[in-house]
């Protein structure tokens, strides 16, 4: 899980779309997007990988180092369709 720090704002997923590449980006209710790879032995994020997993994290508030730096919002596509 994220380390919340001094240098990032908490901020709520509110949705996910994927990038251009592939890769999994939350959106966060800030209104930025911060990319949550599961990429091992360096980040273990297993949650990414199925829809479940996805929708439990859903709530959760990842640290956002571009609120920090009072950066406008992210464009977004609209958030990705998953299956129940």
């Amino acid at each position: 899980m994220p380390n919340l720090n001094s240098n990032v704002v908490p901020s709520a997923i509110t949705g996910y779309h994927v990038d251009d590449e592939g890769h999994w980006v939350a959106q966060l209710q800030c209104g930025h997007n911060q990319h949550v790879r599961h990429d091992p032995p360096l980040v273990r994020r297993e949650w990414v990988l199925t829809p479940k997993g996805r929708r439990s994290m859903l709530g959760f508030r990842l640290g956002c180092k571009k609120c920090r730096e009072s950066a406008p919002p992210d464009a977004r596509p609209p958030a990705a369709r998953e299956p129940s």
